[in-house]
């Protein structure tokens, strides 16, 4: 074969490029995903602040400084804590009552509420030391209920904590990157089957159909095997089928769509995907603990969008989801309608889809069997006799060709003899 190495030569400068290529490949995902994820710090994370007007001066202060939290102004506890569960703020602080009370949610994120605490350990720490001074300062005699208020441990309420199976937060990383995984490993081995059938409107509803039951089949097992390990135990469970199915048709469709436009290559999409959306996504790292170009492609992807669906239909469910339900959908319909488009588009070589044979056969009589090799989507691969015949036949039945062993026994000769055989018989 024209393909096989002929010589040492070629299998070292195919195997240089081989190495060459995976260090390049491996160099630059290491820079990526330590640019991303090394030394995570948060850009303007939004929290609440519940305080008279001395009191935010005293702290606001502090928070914003190093542009790290973006600080927001309530009336109440109770309106701070509503805030929460519609995710407009990862948590916030009271100081309006006796002691400060701190209110986080875990499931926005166990970074987020990590950070939360250690940051309101260190304000209440700072105010003790500054009350203790002012009281040695004065030289008045401290009274125990004061002693026990300045070292009484801080206030902390998780309003919308993580399930006791999932203390890390990791699982909607997981979740994500079967989805992912699995889509673009479907979308592939779909464009390879697909295009071994001619194109037309029918093949291109059955590939998208495929693709939407796949897309169901793949919520389904998602949700099954989260019953495994008591995720999302008390979730409406028809909501998530359909979010993990409009996630599932969004990372297939669109790889799909790319794989039926440009071929084989459209396959990277899926591995885009794979490789660069699930760092990105906010299940592992906060969207607002990435740099800023990273939180908006994340956010924009269909695996950023899809994390974020989730974990608000979980946990949050106050919160509204209807822009990343818009995402998910934007890419769904895009890539399906790549599918249904490219699969009457006129093929590469003779510029002739099956709705163009079909048009020749019917008004010209055309055999169909001649176009039966032009029309194969592969390069080198004739379409099966069978289905190339069906024009050939049916223009046959309709204009049957002359029987020349019939005209021959009958003592007629057909006029398509040469002119030399004409002139000898004459002689």
């Amino acid at each position: 074969m024209a393909d096989e190495i002929q010589s040492v030569h070629q299998f070292r400068r195919f195997a240089l490029a081989v190495c060459a290529i995976g260090t390049v490949i491996q160099l630059g995902l290491t820079a990526y995903y330590l640019g991303m994820g090394h030394k995570a710090a948060p850009h303007h994370l939004p929290v609440g602040l519940v305080a008279s007007a001395d009191q935010r001066a005293e702290v606001v202060s502090t928070l914003e400084s190093g542009g790290r939290f973006a600080v927001g102004d309530f009336t109440s506890a109770d309106a701070l804590t509503t805030a929460i569960k519609r995710r407009e703020v990862y948590g916030g602080v009271d100081l309006t009552g006796t002691a400060p009370h701190l209110y986080v949610a875990g499931a926005a994120g166990p970074a987020a509420a990590s950070l939360l605490r250690s940051t309101y350990t260190a304000v209440l720490q700072q105010r003790t030391a500054t009350q203790v001074a002012a009281l040695a300062k004065a030289g008045d005699q401290v009274a125990v209920a004061t002693v026990q208020a300045l070292t009484a441990a801080p206030q902390v309420t998780d309003v919308v904590p993580l399930p006791s199976d999932d203390v890390n937060g990791v699982s909607l990383g997981f979740l994500t990157q079967a989805l992912s995984l699995g889509g673009t490993i479907a979308s592939m081995g779909l464009g390879r089957l697909i295009p071994r059938t001619r194109r037309s409107w029918c093949r291109g509803v059955a590939h998208l159909s495929t693709l939407i039951l796949y897309a169901v089949g793949s919520a389904a097992a998602i949700l099954w095997s989260m019953s495994w390990f008591g995720i999302g135990s008390h979730a409406d469970k028809w909501e998530m089928l359909g979010i993990f199915s409009l996630i599932s048709l969004a990372v297939t469709g669109s790889t799909a769509g790319a794989v039926a436009l440009v071929g084989p290559a459209g396959a990277a999409v899926g591995a885009f995907y794979f490789m660069i959306g699930t760092v990105i996504s906010g299940a592992s790292i906060l969207p607002e603990f990435l740099p800023a170009f990273g939180r908006h492609l994340g956010e924009n992807l269909p695996t950023g969008a899809g994390v974020q669906a989730i974990r608000q239909d979980l946990y949050f469910p106050e919160a509204p989801i209807g822009g990343h339900m818009g995402v998910l959908a934007a890419y769904a319909i895009v890539g399906c309608l790549l599918v249904l488009i490219t699969n009457v588009m006129p093929n590469r070589k003779d510029g002739k889809s099956e709705v163009d044979l079909d048009l020749t056969v019917r008004l010209e009589g055309v055999p169909a069997e001649s176009f039966s090799r032009s029309n194969s989507d592969f390069r080198g691969h004739a379409e099966p006799v069978e289905r190339g015949n069906r024009g050939s036949e049916r223009t046959h039945r309709e204009h049957p060709e002359p029987d020349h062993r019939a005209a021959d026994s009958a003592g007629h000769h057909s006029d398509d003899r040469g002119p030399d055989v004409g002139a000898g018989q004459q002689q």
